[in-house]
């Protein structure tokens, strides 16, 4: 991959490159390559993650290559440069009208879509259910056996290209309406109450023990977070601004879904 990824950095820079046919080559195999899920936006690395820039930029000169087209699905028609993902069948996925996934994402086996939208880029691993109208953006990167609820925003992030995505560790479970956007990493096991904003900057604040700890951008393992707010002083007056808290700690366990349903029940979480 490195001659591929001189390529795409060339073109980056040079935007005529893009009529060579070496250079579109090269752009369609990245593109390619991320539908299979052989090549990531980002990869865990140590304790953190890798952002892999170049490929980023590979996303954003595929548009540029491709043209309008009108495709149909029985009565829907759709006009877009991007085709969409087929053959869920050889890769076992399921995918329920009318979920729809760019080409360009990739989807592990055992994957679930209700009517959703995955975009181009993004990550999904294996046995995670995206449910009913929720999102995951360009270049998120979903861990196995994650819990996105009805009407989850996951956002997606292409420019500026050095911009990580917003990811979401194994078995996390983000409960319904949530949002998650500008790069926030959620962490393993953690479990997110219905209507939790997390945002680059929004305060995430652990009220767990006698000082509170704060994160931004950050949910740590196994926590359970609910919406919050607390008081910010403007030139009018004091008001109260949004915040995430995080309530307590999942416990560690094997059996995953018991823990999170006894996580749910002690701490009284909607999801």
């Amino acid at each position: 991959m490195a001659e591929i990824q001189e390529i795409i950095e060339q073109a980056w820079h040079d935007r005529s490159l893009l009529s060579e046919a070496s250079t579109r080559e090269a752009i369609e195999l990245v593109i390619e390559e991320l539908d299979k899920g052989r090549l990531r936006v980002a990869e865990p690395s140590g304790d953190g993650w890798k952002v892999n820039e170049w490929v980023k930029k590979a996303v954003i000169l595929f548009f540029p290559l491709r043209k309008m087209e009108v495709t149909e699905a029985g009565p829907l028609e759709f006009h877009d440069k991007i085709p969409l993902k087929r053959d869920y069948a050889s890769q076992n996925v399921r995918v329920v009208p009318h979920a729809v996934a760019r080409y360009g994402s990739y989807l592990a086996s055992g994957v679930i879509l209700m009517p959703s939208y995955v975009n181009i880029g993004a990550y999904v691993e294996e046995g995670t259910m995206v449910d009913t109208w929720a999102t995951v953006g360009s270049c998120a990167q979903i861990g196995k056996h994650v819990h996105l609820s009805g009407g989850v925003g996951i956002g997606g992030v292409l420019e500026p290209v050095q911009a990580a995505p917003v990811i979401i560790e194994d078995h996390a479970f983000i409960g319904s309406r949530c949002i998650i956007v500008e790069g926030a990493r959620v962490g393993r096991e953690a479990v997110l109450g219905a209507n939790v904003v997390i945002t680059g900057s929004t305060k995430i604040l652990d009220v767990t023990g006698e000082e509170t700890v704060e994160y931004k951008g950050y949910v740590p393992p196994r926590s359970v977070v609910i919406p919050g707010s607390f008081t910010k002083s403007f030139p009018s007056g004091n008001f109260q601004v949004p915040c995430a808290l995080i309530i307590g700690k999942r416990k560690a366990s094997t059996d995953l879904k018991t823990a999170l349903n006894d996580a749910l029940r002690e701490f009284g979480v909607s999801v």
